[in-house]
């Protein structure tokens, strides 16, 4: 009995710095949905276009690829824990910047900010997850990062909506002296604040550790982290061999016959660049709009976004449950199928919109299909490619590339993920019907290309990849 309940403190030690260094998704998610709400009021209180409210929705992403692409450097000079700290730091000071703002432009400033320090969380929670996860809990435990997004996803959505109702249901009605939408984006300074405190107080991982020649401190974490049956002076050993026949990677380091580029880098392209292509984050950016556009008071709109945050949620534990169980790549293909069928379901069911007497509106049964086939998808995605992803990203690479190849693989998912934001109001004006066909096209190729390249990584120790 005291070896069970010895390997159970350890497993809740794990499960808690996990859970803390995750907060960093949180933060991605929040981030990424609060704008959902707030996009109408914005769009009305600077009055400006589709293109410009695109680009300040979008330009938070092209901040997110900046900071992906330097956190892995900056991880391995400062340290994992410190990075997060800073990241932390940024994304407070930019959450009153964006609560705050003088015009649409500095707006975008600080949303770009709240980019960069996302970004760097981006990066910065999956290896360190990877790195201090014992291996048969890596799959769930790197499921943490997801878990986290979709929280962060919902929780913003219930302010947004909770905010809304006090508002009178108008976004640019005014609380405290406030429009509706400024608290909206102010809220995010809590989720910052609780990232740098925790942040502040986990441990550095082992293999930094160990890096800059901490061994005790090694042994310490290690011990915390994977229990006392576990042979340290072999762990430490066994990280230090892999560290010998290695260098801090730099971009350099990634480098192949491959137009350019090692294949496995281009493989973690490839699963960044699909996760976004498939259209997700439409959903979480402008939801509200979307529903509004097809006849849907805002109201409503606001609260089938707290129901596709709900479902996210569903999904994230159903793969939680799963990814190490059936592993990463059956998964992924389960996931790519389910989001072809929905998504052009989805489409098909935008077709039959209709204007009558200057109101655009979904006639039934269509309205119901969107609306059930847009949730389908959300939840095909949250069990596959929404945790699956980050998982791999955090173990597919060999050490000696790992940082760098993270960032690279971030920095595509980011620039991706900005490509769809900025495209949709205008792809969305022009015909959205065959929008939606566009990324159910990605989600059909996503199949084969998991088919073609993934290799399945589930059990296998950080050290063994190669």
């Amino acid at each position: 009995m005291a070896t069970s309940g010895t390997h159970q403190e350890h497993l809740g030690h794990v499960v808690f710095i996990t859970a803390a260094a995750a907060i960093g998704g949180f933060l991605f998610g929040y981030d990424s949905s609060v704008i959902n709400g707030a996009v109408v009021g914005i769009q009305r209180h600077f009055k400006v276009s589709a293109v410009e409210i695109g680009l300040v929705v979008a330009i938070a992403l092209l901040g997110s690829a900046v900071g992906a692409w330097f956190a892995g450097a900056l991880a391995d000079r400062w340290g994992r824990t410190r990075t997060m700290q800073v990241a932390a730091t940024l994304f407070a000071v930019s959450s009153i910047g964006q609560m705050l703002p003088f015009s649409v432009w500095d707006l975008a400033f600080w949303r770009f900010l709240a980019g960069v320090a996302i970004g760097m969380a981006s990066v910065i929670g999956p290896a360190y997850i990877a790195e201090v996860a014992p291996p048969a809990y890596r799959g769930r435990l790197g499921s943490f990062q997801q878990l986290a997004i979709v929280l962060g996803i919902a929780v913003s959505q219930l302010v947004n909506y909770g905010i809304g109702q006090l508002a009178g249901g108008d976004v640019n009605n005014e609380l405290l002296g406030l429009e509706a939408w400024q608290w909206m984006l102010g809220a995010c300074l809590v989720p910052a604040v609780l990232y740098l405190i925790f942040a502040s107080v986990i441990p550095e991982s082992p293999r930094f550790l160990v890096a800059v020649g901490k061994t005790r401190q090694a042994r310490k974490v290690l011990l915390e982290v994977e229990g006392e049956d576990v042979d340290l002076d072999a762990r430490v050993a066994e990280i230090q061999a892999v560290l010998k026949s290695e260098r801090r990677p730099t971009l350099r380091d990634l480098r192949g016959p491959s137009f350019g580029l090692l294949s496995i880098v281009w493989v973690g392209i490839g699963l960044s660049v699909f996760q976004q292509f498939v259209g997700i984050n439409v959903i979480f950016y402008y939801s509200s709009a979307l529903w509004q556009s097809v006849g849907i008071d805002q109201s409503q709109s606001l609260l089938i976004s707290v129901i596709s945050a709900t479902i996210n949620i569903v999904g994230t534990f159903i793969a939680i449950a799963l990814v190490d169980r059936i592993g990463r790549k059956p998964l992924l293909l389960i996931g790519s199928a389910g989001m072809a069928v929905s998504l052009a379901t989805t489409g098909w069911a935008f077709s039959a919109a209709a204007e009558v007497d200057n109101v655009v509106a979904l006639p039934q049964p269509q309205g119901a299909i969107a609306l059930i086939a847009a949730n389908t998808f959300v939840l095909f995605f949250a069990l596959s490619w929404g945790v699956v992803v980050w998982v791999l990203l955090g173990e597919m690479f060999p050490n000696r590339i790992r940082a760098a190849a993270l960032s690279v693989a971030a920095s595509a998912q980011w620039l991706a993920n900005w490509a769809i934001t900025v495209s949709f109001p205008r792809l969305s004006e022009w015909n959205l019907t065959f929008t939606y066909l566009g990324y159910a096209f990605f989600a059909a190729l996503s199949f084969f290309f998991v088919l073609r390249f993934i290799r399945e990584t589930r059990g296998r120790k950080l050290e063994e990849m190669g």
